[in-house]
């Protein structure tokens, strides 16, 4: 059981990592860490497959929140290929957290991540 546990709060931490990348060359490597080729990453405001699409993602999320980390909130929870979690986006300047989410990830056989369905728990009002 701990190892099953352990390879989805790995996967989440190399998500985190990805998403926390602020230099493209950083994130180039993070994103292909976290996951699988031909990987996908849905949410309510983007859906795209692919390593490249991906970093995109991640980067404009930097540019409409420069100052802000991605950090875990809760448990990593998972059965089979698939994990559940919360996180926040964090303003490093004053600690606010305007923006939240859920995600839930499948992964591959290496751990690398599959897929993501992600959901916006909490957005700044006009977002």
């Amino acid at each position: 059981m701990p190892a099953n546990t352990d390879r989805y709060e790995n996967a989440v931490v190399r998500y985190l990592e990805a998403w926390n990348a602020q230099e493209p060359e950083a994130r180039t490597k993070t994103v292909a860490a976290a996951w699988a080729v031909g990987g996908g990453y849905t949410d309510p405001l983007a859906e795209v497959v692919g390593h490249e699409q991906i970093a995109a993602v991640i980067a404009a999320a930097h540019e409409r929140f420069p100052g802000f980390s991605f950090r875990l909130t809760g448990t990593v929870e998972g059965h089979h290929d698939t994990a559940r979690f919360s996180w926040e986006l964090v303003s490093e300047a004053d600690g606010s957290a305007p923006v939240a989410g859920s995600d839930v990830i499948t992964l591959a056989g290496d751990g690398r991540i599959r897929t993501v369905l992600g959901f916006l728990d909490r957005v700044p009002a006009g977002a």
